[in-house]
Formats: C-alpha cells, sequence, structure tokens
C-alpha cells in the first residue's frame, strides 16, 4: 500500500509534514515529491505516470494560490487523487479550495479543508482500507482513542 504525496513547491512542505507522519503512524508508505503543475510540467506527468507503474493506489497533492496541481495529477491516473488546498497569505486558501473542488466532469478530485493535511491522510488510510483489512481496524482505534480523549477532557468555568 503506497501513497504518493506530490506538493507544488517546498514551502507546502511543513504543512504536508503531518499527514506524511500520520500516514507512517498507520504502516503506510508514502513518497513525497516537489513537482510543480506549472513550473516542471513534464517531470510531473512522468512522476504520475511512474508512480502508477511503481503501485501506487492513492495520490495527495497539495497546493496553493491558482493549486492546478491535483487536477494534472488527475488528469493523469484513475487512481483516486486527495487535493490539500494551502492556505496562503493573500485569500487564505480559498482560492485553492475553489480551484481544486470545482474540477469539470470526469476528473474528479477528492478534497479536504484548507490546510486539513490530517484529514488528506485519514482520507488516504480510509480508501485504502477497503483493500487492507489491518487499516482498517486501525482506522477504528484511531477513532475509538479520539472519542476517548473527548469524553475525558474536563470542564472547568468560573
Amino acid at each position: 500500500m503506497r501513497v504518493a504525496m506530490v506538493v507544488g513547491s517546498s514551502s507546502d512542505l511543513p504543512i504536508v509534514k503531518e499527514a506524511y507522519r500520520l500516514l507512517r503512524d498507520f504502516g503506510v508508505e508514502v513518497e513525497v515529491r516537489v513537482l510543480s503543475a506549472h513550473r516542471t510540467p513534464e517531470e510531473l506527468r512522468e512522476y504520475v505516470k511512474e508512480a502508477d507503474e511503481k503501485g501506487v493506489e492513492v495520490f495527495i497533492a497539495a497546493a496553493g494560490k491558482a493549486a492546478h496541481l491535483p487536477g494534472v495529477v488527475a488528469a493523469h491516473t484513475t487512481k483516486p487523487v486527495i487535493g490539500l488546498p494551502i492556505p496562503a497569505k493573500h485569500l487564505y486558501g480559498i482560492d485553492a479550495l475553489l480551484s481544486i473542488v470545482q474540477m469539470p466532469p470526469g476528473v474528479p478530485v477528492a478534497t479536504v479543508g484548507v490546510g486539513e493535511a490530517r484529514n488528506a491522510a485519514l482520507l488516504a488510510v480510509q480508501i485504502l482500507s477497503l483493500k487492507y483489512g489491518e487499516l482498517a481496524e486501525r482506522l477504528k482505534e484511531y477513532r475509538e482513542g479520539m472519542r476517548k480523549r473527548v469524553l475525558s477532557s474536563e470542564v472547568e468555568m468560573e
């Protein structure tokens, strides 16, 4: 089970690091590459094709501003692509969110909230859990841990 994470710029790496760590915690093999839809289009196309051939099962593509990266990745694969909008200085990532979520018919990209790298990783795990039962079990345990943390929260009001 493999996930390929592609980011449009090295400045996006601090945000996707959270997704990387969570995927590794679930035991998912993950590879991260910096490739731009606009500045390295040929290299991006080639990487997606090679990743498909090497057995990548889900792509996470993180991009800000124009945010064409997830759509370009989706154009070159039939594997699931999860778009992660990166918050930017101007418009706070809303431009990226709208760009990613408004894909044309026939080339879907699943989209998570702006900067929500953990949700991108968890969605990848959910997709993979359809094939790998052990991931489904780990996901149930993860959710149970979240439930317990919420229920054990202390509330003090003064």
